[in-house]
């Protein structure tokens, strides 16, 4: 891991920071495209928290990697959510990624993609995560991560009625500067950048419930507007693709 330049090492300009081009995409879709035909290990597959609203809505992302990779695993540490799908058929095993001896116990061979979605922002240390997933990545191989995005416009606009959107596991959230700075320093080049729009899955009856997902749905219309217009980021989820560097 490289170290960090000291803060005084920096002016105000050094803060400012031209973003990298961006597609907005449909996650699954692209995830799916990047994996068909690909050896893909899936970290944090159980997404544990959502899995009734994702079988309700379709949205549980293994599952479609499925149809996609050429041999799909699945690595998380819910052990019952991995036991859970090994009686489903999936390939699977219970795993603390950050543990890179216990990554290597395993015995997998290494993949041509590592999927890591919506991980990073569940873990105290997601600097181990990206030192633990090397491991994992066959020379050449890809690094892809999924996250919220910091600064997309649903939080931006949630906060004027001093309300936050978040995942009540969440405890870190990046922009793409802050992701891709993470990436480096733990031997990531990243190589592609994209957006996608996070669904609103709601279907209350009560009319604050209606209300909000009204609201969410409007503001992600203004995403996808500023999306078309060139500012991507506004957008509120990122997509980093990484290459192992060599330091």
């Amino acid at each position: 891991m490289s170290e960090p330049a000291h803060a005084t090492d920096f002016s105000q300009l050094d803060m400012v920071h031209r973003l990298p081009p961006a597609a907005l995409v449909d996650r699954f879709a692209y995830l799916c495209d990047l994996a068909k035909g690909r050896r893909v290990v899936h970290v944090g597959f159980v997404d544990a928290g959502c899995q009734l609203l994702n079988e309700q809505s379709g949205a549980w992302l293994h599952e479609h990697l499925a149809g996609s990779a050429s041999e799909l695993i699945g690595l998380d540490l819910d052990r019952a959510g991995v036991d859970d799908a090994r009686r489903r058929g999936y390939a699977a095993h219970a795993v603390d990624c950050r543990d890179v001896d216990a990554v290597r116990a395993l015995g997998l061979p290494p993949a041509d993609l590592v999927v890591a979605g919506e991980v990073i922002e569940h873990l105290d240390d997601p600097g181990s995560f990206l030192d633990g997933v090397h491991a994992l990545v066959a020379p050449g191989g890809l690094l892809v991560v999924t996250t919220p995005n910091a600064a997309g416009l649903v939080n931006a606009a949630a906060l004027l009625g001093n309300y936050e959107v978040n995942h009540p596991d969440h405890v870190v959230l990046f922009t793409c500067t802050t992701l891709d700075a993470m990436l480096t320093r733990h031997r990531w080049q990243p190589v592609e950048h994209a957006v996608y729009l996070q669904q609103v899955k709601s279907d209350a009856t009560d009319t604050r419930s209606r209300l909000l997902a009204t609201g969410a749905r409007a503001v992600l219309g203004l995403e996808r507007l500023l999306a078309r217009l060139g500012r991507p980021y506004a957008a509120d989820g990122l997509i980093v693709t990484a290459r192992a560097t060599s330091t």
